[in-house]
């Protein structure tokens, strides 16, 4: 019996046979490819094989019983030749432990929501609503904020009061090892003293906790902003051109990221409303500072988009979105680290030995200055709140340093 006769007839007679059209149904929805549907099938037929075997029930598996399965089961397996990854067995069960669910099927109890729980659960909510931090910095803040309550309270109540300035000292030395420079570190501080600030607002005297929480000395604008220079940028820029009509989505992702100085968020974020073709602006969106602006649409950077659209960008029916996965799930748009990963690639392929996405950003910064452009202009560009997030670049301002520049001592001039 040949390998796909033995799929079927192990799927035809395990307990998920009833929901294979589902399963199939599922992937088509989302564009997977043939190839990729008939690898999946495989892998949940050989775990629906083991199901029957082991005598397990349908209602109760969960992603405890697909590592029991593959990190148990496969490496001392006999009952199938053929072989499929671990990494495509783990995706397909997944898909399949999630279609389980949306059909009622599992009934495996979720686990007890903790009174720590409960307390993340509202300071994400006061995060979210009230200082309208990003997702990703409200994860960031969270995850510290659980660390500290975990070690202090594990399941009990949450009782601010209980914290001593003496526990959050141990804790800040506990974490230190965690982070590499001080910089990084400061995240931790700023993640604490944000959570004791919160407590304030419930009523909670929590002053001599937030002293405790003291940054690292950190010298602010003590380094110069990185930045590619002229010859680098012309050389990335080359590159894109020579690399072809292959990845129209690379050349329209830099000039967005070089010519804008789009953060990578923002790219991903981008959608087909959001370009004015009459008008050549662009309008940005859930930006990181929660503003919606209009920027202009440079000539370059419109050109490789519309370059991208005809020619390279996947139909979708639903998905409005400008970058989408060319791959399944077709319909589903590219997340912000995807598009680092395009800018890392594109360096590779000028030969450039950089990794930072934000390299770009700080570029056009930079040669905003070149040209004449003021601080408040740049800072403009690049929508920062703040005049002081922007003077940085002022190491970077050659022509008006000239001009203050004392004369070097002992020097005639």
């Amino acid at each position: 019996m040949n390998s796909f006769n033995q799929s079927i007839l192990w799927l035809t007679e395990s307990p998920l046979a009833p929901y294979i059209e589902a399963y199939k149904k599922y992937f088509i929805q989302e564009s997977y490819s043939s190839e990729t549907i008939k690898t999946y099938f495989h892998c949940i037929a050989h775990f629906a094989h083991w199901l029957t075997q082991s005598s397990l029930d349908i209602h109760h598996i969960n992603e405890a019983t697909i590592e029991e399965f593959i990190n148990g089961h496969l490496p001392e397996c006999t009952c199938t030749s053929s072989y499929l990854s671990i990494e495509s067995m783990h995706a397909a069960l997944i898909h399949l432990i999630r279609i389980l669910n949306d059909n009622g099927i599992t009934t495996a109890s979720c686990r007890k929501v903790t009174p720590r729980d409960e307390e993340l659960q509202d300071y994400d909510n006061y995060m979210n609503h009230v200082k309208g931090l990003a997702p990703k910095t409200r994860r960031q803040y969270l995850r510290i904020t659980e660390r500290l309550l975990s070690e202090k309270f594990s399941g009990d109540p949450v009782m601010i009061p209980a914290i001593k300035p003496e526990d959050v000292r141990q804790f800040i030395n506990r974490q230190k090892k965690l982070y590499s420079t001080s910089g990084n570190f400061s995240v931790l501080i700023t993640a604490l003293r944000g959570y004791f600030r919160y407590r304030t607002t419930c009523g909670d005297q929590v002053n001599h906790l937030i002293g405790v929480a003291n940054y690292p000395a950190n010298w602010q604008l003590s380094s110069l902003p990185k930045a590619l220079n002229n010859e680098e940028v012309e050389c990335l820029l080359k590159a894109l051109d020579n690399n072809g009509a292959s990845d129209r989505k690379m050349k329209a992702v830099v000039h967005c990221a070089l010519d804008l100085g789009l953060r990578s968020g923002e790219i991903a974020n981008l959608g087909l409303d959001d370009i004015d073709w009459q008008t050549a602006s662009i309008t940005l969106k859930n930006t990181k500072c929660r503003r919606e602006d209009i920027m202009p649409l440079p000539e370059a950077t419109g050109a490789a988009l519309a370059d991208y659209l005809r020619f390279e960008r996947p139909k979708t029916i639903k998905n409005r979105s400008v970058f989408v996965h060319i791959t399944a799930p077709r319909e589903q748009p590219v997340a912000p680290d995807f598009i680092r990963k395009i800018i890392r690639q594109a360096y590779a392929y000028a030969g450039l030995p950089y990794t930072r996405a934000h390299l770009l950003r700080h570029t056009m910064a930079s040669r905003l200055l070149e040209k004449g452009s003021s601080l408040k202009e740049v800072a403009d560009v690049l929508r920062h709140r703040s005049l002081n997030t922007t003077m940085i670049y002022a190491k970077l301002d050659s022509r008006n340093l000239v001009e203050v520049a004392l004369p070097w001592p002992g020097s005639k001039s």
